[in-house]
């Protein structure tokens, strides 16, 4: 008899198949009204979950007994409790290096944007302002030779270094838990201390994942250390940032500019003073949006999900 699987994200026909040969699927589509409580109908008897952006709770974890295995499509493991389905002996599975360089991409994209005022300026010429020459108030900052801090050298990190040392001879300073010598040869990047990055740093860029160590590890006595000349990004989580005291640093023009993926709420309140600024680049975490990403997440986490139920231990495991 085969396995049962929850499935609360859309995937694409030939996936669908290769599951189905597999598996029996039950699909939610949890963006709908009653998609919870069909969820939560769901649950008893699966033996695995695929899907992504779902909080899941002990309340939830309690209605499938038989749960193996949760194939996460994401690189982000911050809506689990791994303690919790560690204790209860479920794997948790997620879907690093398919989507190290197209979020590397977004944060250079940022970078890029944010220094050279594009979307601020686009618009501007879209509203029919542009009747003259530029003059300095509408000049950007340069990216080339400027000196990027990278806080948290994982693969995305080290993703971005390679493009702006590559790219735009970049001097490149980073924080991390340890060091990485093999990033430092290739780069000729160099290890610092948080307050040290944010000091020297034209561009600062967040890289780190969510957790209790580094929630609020941006606040406002961090925003004060940075250059006024400085630009922030964020590609990791938004709660990574305070974002209030981020607000108040753009306000008064402490930090020239932030470009943003990520946000404490998602999608962004539309009130949000963020988008009052014209200092800010806001997007709608596209970090890993772009049709081929997508498509090898899924993949991924689907071959996650179907070696885990046949008793193999998953390539991708992330409370093993």
């Amino acid at each position: 008899m085969k396995k049962r699987i929850v499935l609360y994200k859309r995937l694409s026909d030939d996936l669908m198949a290769r599951l189905q040969d597999r598996v029996e699927v039950t699909w939610v589509d949890t963006t709908q009204p009653d998609g919870l409580a069909r969820l939560r109908d769901a649950l008893p008897g699966a033996h695995g979950l695929l899907g992504a952006s779902l909080r899941l709770d002990a309340s939830l974890l309690d209605l499938a007994p038989q749960l193996e295995v949760v194939s996460s499509v994401s690189v982000g493991v911050d809506n689990y409790d791994i303690a919790e389905l560690s204790r209860r002996g479920v794997m948790l599975t997620n879907t690093p290096d398919v989507l190290t360089e197209t979020t590397a991409d977004t944060g250079f994209a940022l970078i890029l944007a944010t220094a050279r005022r594009v979307v601020e300026l686009a618009n501007w010429v879209r509203d029919g302002r542009w009747q003259a020459n530029l003059g300095p108030a509408h000049f950007g900052s340069d990216v080339h030779g400027k000196t990027l801090g990278i806080v948290g050298m994982g693969r995305i990190g080290e993703a971005l270094a390679r493009r702006a040392a590559a790219g735009f001879g970049m001097r490149v300073l980073y924080h991390s838990q340890r060091a990485k010598p093999e990033v430092e040869a290739r780069y000729a990047a160099c290890q610092c201390s948080l307050d040290e990055l944010l000091q020297q740093a034209d561009f600062v860029c967040l890289t780190v994942p969510l957790s209790a160590s580094t929630e609020g590890l941006i606040g406002a006595r961090e925003l004060a250390l940075m250059k006024p000349e400085a630009i922030l990004v964020n590609i990791s989580r938004g709660r990574v940032v305070d974002e209030q005291a981020l607000i108040e640093a753009l306000r008064a023009r402490r930090i020239r500019g932030a470009g943003l993926d990520v946000f404490v709420h998602e999608p962004l309140p539309t009130d949000s003073p963020l988008l009052q600024l014209d200092n800010v680049v806001a997007t709608p975490h596209i970090g890993s949006a772009t049709e081929d990403t997508r498509q090898a997440m899924a993949r991924c986490a689907v071959d996650n999900l179907l070696s885990a139920l046949a008793g193999e231990r998953p390539v991708n495991l992330v409370n093993g």
